[in-house]
């Protein structure tokens, strides 16, 4: 016998490896963050020093390519004064970027020593940081005094004197080329040494989170194991109870044994099982319907099933397309479905936008209709005539894209157009149809006129008629114009 203190276990197992899921997840975070700020200094200092180091290398060569070049526009005969005067820009331009390259070298290995919370052998970065200095100090002063001497010499075309100068100068070209070489190898070896300790900060990561993962696995399994060993046998039963649900059978039920959980599963599954009754029996009787507002105010108000019927005051309206009989004709089948299927999905959305129910489609005519139980009685006369309306102002959309969908663009749309017609009256509502089929539709004089209506406009040369009924109905909130005895809403109703 299973006591009611299944809930407990669970949820204390439960709540167990939650903690215990959250605690691996933090500390995997941890971890992680700090292989991620061990890899941003990487990327983000190491790197960027040793390409600065790497930049003082090629800028020192230009700048002494720029030296050279000052020294061939003084040589030549005539001396080319504005090349001399460009390219001893570009050698003062090169010097400062040389500067500027150090500096930045200089920053980014101070940033590394001063960041406490990375390991970092800081001895060897303070020895290339002081050796930087002086080297570029040494550097700095040596070939001022060598291009000082070089220009004075070739303002004085002591070109002898020049080439000497200039020897000089790529020899000290040459030895600041080598010390900042083995100061980048040096730097390379230091950022070996941090790529080592990211290596063994992430495998150290990778091992704890395994560790604690497999022990969280453990320990789950055996109190899962603890509490499954009590609730197997029911819970048999009420998979065996699923199973035959899936196969349809919806007769089968469980004996309810106990009063703990899997007792209060036994009987919701019971429960269950007398719904999927239910809802079985309710599609079976609401399948026959077509419109799903109709399914939905059956099911709602079951009454309505009743065969007997009602005699309410309801408004309906019958759409038809003028000019689609000659049209159609010369469509293929396959063209004539999708314009059919366009054609009624367009003028179907106001009647459902306001409100009403489509009653049928009767080849490219539209029933449908509006009142209680789906709306009001004050409300439904308006409510068709604003879908009327609606319906008219797509004509044009509709127009439109009978071409597009036969593929056909030159196709004369001038021809089709909308007859409608709108009638409010007295008509018997309720379920009609035989023993396999059903529909729950409107009978009665309304829905004849409504018909009639619709082919009138033909007689006519209108779109839309409604009877004087609908008109008194929704006056206040439509306008109407009249031709003869007959009225066609206009448009709403000024406020």
């Amino acid at each position: 016998m299973i006591k009611q203190s299944i809930k407990r276990r669970i949820v204390s197992i439960a709540v167990g490896l939650v903690f215990l899921m959250m605690a691996t997840s933090l500390l995997s975070m941890v971890m992680v963050g700090r292989v991620g700020h061990l890899l941003d200094e990487l990327t983000e200092r190491y790197i960027p020093a040793n390409a600065s180091l790497m930049r003082i290398n090629i800028l020192s060569l230009e700048r002494a390519l720029a030296l050279r070049r000052m020294v061939i526009a003084k040589m030549q005969e005539p001396p080319d004064e504005s090349g001399f005067k460009a390219r001893k820009d570009s050698y003062e331009a090169k010097s400062a970027e040389v500067e500027r390259e150090a500096q930045e070298a200089h920053r980014f290995i101070n940033a590394i020593i001063d960041d406490k919370s990375t390991p970092s052998d800081n001895a060897a970065l303070a020895r290339i940081d002081s050796r930087i200095d002086s080297l570029m100090t040494d550097a700095r002063r040596y070939l001022k005094e060598v291009s000082v001497e070089l220009v004075s010499q070739l303002e004085a075309r002591d070109f002898e004197a020049a080439r000497h100068s200039l020897a000089r100068a790529d020899a000290l070209r040459d030895e600041l080329n080598e010390k900042i070489e083995v100061l980048r190898t040096e730097m390379v070896k230091v950022g070996f040494g941090a790529i080592a300790t990211i290596r063994s900060e992430q495998s150290q990561a990778v091992l704890t989170s395994a560790i604690v993962t497999v022990l969280a696995a453990i320990v789950g399994l055996i109190f899962a194991n603890l509490v499954s060993g009590g609730i197997i046998r029911s819970v048999r039963q009420l998979l065996d109870g699923t199973r035959a649900v899936e196969a349809g059978h919806l007769d089968r039920s469980i004996d309810v044994t106990t009063g703990d959980e899997i007792g209060q599963l036994a009987s919701a599954f019971n429960r269950m099982v007398m719904q999927l009754r239910e809802n079985q029996r309710v599609r079976e009787t609401f399948g026959k319907y077509i419109d799903p507002r109709v399914v939905e105010g059956l099911i709602d108000r079951p009454e309505l099933t009743a065969a007997e019927g009602q005699r309410r005051v309801m408004t309906v309206i019958f759409c038809d397309l003028k000019g689609f009989t000659s049209l159609s004709e010369g469509m293929t089948p396959q063209g004539l479905v999708k314009v059919m299927n366009r054609y009624l999905s367009i003028m179907s959305e106001p009647i459902r936008a306001n409100r009403g129910i489509i009653d049928k489609y009767i080849g490219d005519g539209i029933m449908a209709y509006w009142g209680p139980p789906f709306v009001g009685e004050p409300d439904h006369a308006r409510l068709a005539c604003l879908a009327t309306m609606e319906m008219v102002e797509r004509i044009e959309t509709l127009r439109r894209e009978i071409p597009e969908l036969l593929g056909v663009l030159g196709t004369p749309m001038e021809k089709c157009d909308l007859r409608i017609g709108v009638a409010t009256g007295e008509a018997l509502v309720g379920s009609i149809g035989s023993d396999v089929m059903m529909s729950y539709t409107v009978m009665g004089d309304v829905v004849n006129l409504a018909s009639r209506l619709e082919g009138a406009n033909k007689a006519y040369g209108t779109r839309n008629l409604v009877c004087g009924r609908t008109v008194a109905a929704a006056a206040t909130a439509i306008e109407f114009e009249r031709s003869i005895e007959w009225w066609w809403p206009a448009r709403r109703a000024r406020r």
